[in-house]
């Protein structure tokens, strides 16, 4: 038995539309109709880092983290490939750079996307506390 299945169509040119349970989502190679694969990634990885970090936070005995936003960046090199990607993640709840840095480690550790990633994929990541 599978533990995820989708189901990925294209009628025609560069887009498709991914079945995952429930939801539909629409990928462009173009940028035309939707998201281009690379730009998912980035989104896919910082949704979920996001909450990883707050588990993390938990972990921490942060329980109260506030709004939490992950800005993504990321570089594409001449092949058109992902070559790195960086993510400034701000958080309402002032801690100092130590508790963040702890949180960090954990979300590293929780976070499947980033444990799928080779590392050189492994997002560079800083993190501003107080931030909302």
């Amino acid at each position: 038995m599978t533990d995820i299945e989708t189901t990925t169509v294209s009628e025609e040119g560069y887009a498709t539309t991914s079945q995952v349970g429930d939801f539909e989502l629409s990928i462009d190679a173009t940028d035309e109709t939707g998201p281009n694969p690379n730009a998912v990634l980035v989104a896919d990885y910082a949704s979920c880092f996001l909450p990883a970090f707050r588990v993390g936070g938990n972990k921490e005995g942060h329980d109260d983290l506030g709004t939490i936003q992950i800005d993504a960046e990321a570089d594409i090199d001449e092949g058109d490939d992902l070559s790195a990607i960086r993510f400034a993640i701000h958080v309402e709840a002032d801690l100092s750079d130590d508790e963040l840095d702890a949180i960090v480690d954990r979300a590293e550790d929780i976070c499947h996307v980033h444990a799928a990633l080779k590392p050189e994929l492994h997002a560079e990541i800083e993190v501003h506390g107080g931030a909302f």
